[in-house]
């Protein structure tokens, strides 16, 4: 089941056509990926999502309901611009964007300690925001986002300016929020972390989506049927060889096409003729995926 719904949404800005018949359907429960370069189209339609932009032609549902302002309360937001009260105290602040969306005062503050415990940020409560580093700034940013439990978080490039540590504790939280039923919509034009936290993922490229689908589905179904073999002993002539190198010690590297040809099959009659290491099927990769399809569209 959908959370949420874009159907052929379009958005222009004078001769700038932003969006152009957008459709994409996030499931329930997942955490979907907005992927695309920079000018894609993916802040727009984060705008529309959130209601701050108006759109021109389409639908946006959400629950099974048409996009409306009560539904703002079930969505939290984390822009890549963030957006803090540098004189105001850290916890003072949590607790004020805590009742920004629906909160009671006792229930903001009651999860405001549990979220600086969690990070670690307790000692920093009463202290004002120009006061912490930039990570402990954007820690502070995401709790802001999640305090009042969101069925939909929507994050635009959320591990800018953490470091490898502190993008580790986030993507664990991302994947905490996943297993306790929250939807996910992350938007990015960096691939790192896609294929670790995204079970779907849609491209735009030039304001159009060009491709979408579940992650694993979209690597088999663009894979080249390209097998990898490490093995010892004599390679059989029937193998094909795309490249062939000499791994370490006996042990040998060899790719080859599968074309036509059955997997269980090709296994079965290595099997008896040399010694397997390890035999996997070559698929693309997320980031590999993403410039050949744009590259693709540019040159169309």
């Amino acid at each position: 089941m959908a959370l949420l719904e874009i159907n052929n949404v379009s958005k222009f800005y004078d001769n700038h056509n932003a969006l152009q018949n957008v459709s994409l359907s996030v499931p329930e429960g997942s955490v979907y990926g907005l992927l695309g370069p920079n000018g894609a189209g993916k802040t727009t339609l984060i705008r529309i999502i959130n209601q701050i932009s108006t759109l021109d032609t389409g639908t946006v549902s959400f629950d099974n309901q048409l996009l409306n302002p009560k539904h703002i309360y079930n969505i939290g937001y984390l822009p890549e611009e963030r957006g803090l009260y540098k004189k105001q105290k850290v916890g003072d602040q949590m607790v004020y964007f805590g009742q920004l969306k629906g909160l009671s005062t006792a229930e903001a503050k009651l999860r405001t300690e549990h979220w600086l415990h969690k990070f670690d940020l307790k000692f920093w409560k009463n202290k004002k925001v120009e006061e912490l580093s930039k990570g402990m700034q954007q820690k502070v940013q995401f709790i802001i986002t999640v305090l009042h439990r969101p069925r939909l978080l929507i994050l635009d490039e959320p591990f800018t300016g953490f470091d490898p540590i502190n993008a580790e504790i986030i993507k664990n939280e991302i994947r905490t929020l996943k297993d306790n039923g929250t939807t996910i919509l992350y938007s990015t034009h960096r691939m790192e972390s896609v294929e670790e936290i995204c079970d779907h993922i849609c491209l735009l490229n030039k304001s159009k989506k060009i491709l979408d689908g579940s992650v694993k589905a979209l690597k088999l179904a663009h894979s080249k049927n390209l097998l990898e073999l490490v093995y010892d002993g004599q390679l059989p002539e029937w193998i094909e060889a795309l490249s062939h190198e000499q791994t370490e010690g006996e042990q040998y590297k060899v790719v080859f096409s599968a074309q036509g040809k059955d997997r269980s099959e090709i296994i079965k009659r290595l099997a008896n003729e040399v010694n397997i290491w390890s035999f996997r099927e070559l698929v693309p990769t997320i980031h590999q995926l993403f410039i050949d399809k744009v590259e693709e569209v540019n040159r169309a």
